[in-house]
């Protein structure tokens, strides 16, 4: 393979790297530059975000109630598609999905144990 071969390749990201560029620059002309502090704080549902009304940093349950409700969501969307071919693949694949159910059951109650469902205010 020769340089040549690669030619329209290097034509084509020069292009796209041209058309960012344009852009931006052309974008940095046309907006508004009316900026003022209150602008550019961040926003956190209309409370001040660094003031004692923010309430602080959000608590590790948060984080870890968010992450299970995400696991257990994302394993949930399994049992869609394996109820709709539930006849084609027959037993095997019930006892499958019975150990899958079974492991969800088992995190569920780990879960439930170490006290990641309480919320406590």
């Amino acid at each position: 393979m020769s340089a040549m071969e690669f030619l329209p390749v290097l034509f084509m990201a020069a292009g796209i790297v041209l058309v960012a560029m344009m852009t931006l620059f052309v974008s940095s002309l046309l907006r508004p530059s009316n900026s003022y502090p209150a602008k550019n704080m961040p926003y956190e549902c209309g409370m001040d975000p660094s003031g004692e009304a923010a309430g602080g940093r959000f608590r590790v349950p948060f984080f870890i109630l968010a992450i299970l409700l995400v696991v257990f969501d994302v394993e949930a969307m399994f049992l869609f598609p394996w109820a709709v071919v539930l006849k084609e693949i027959g037993l095997i694949g019930y006892i499958e999905m019975f150990v899958f159910m079974l492991l969800l059951l088992v995190g569920f109650a780990y879960a439930w144990l170490k006290g990641a469902l309480e919320w406590e205010e």
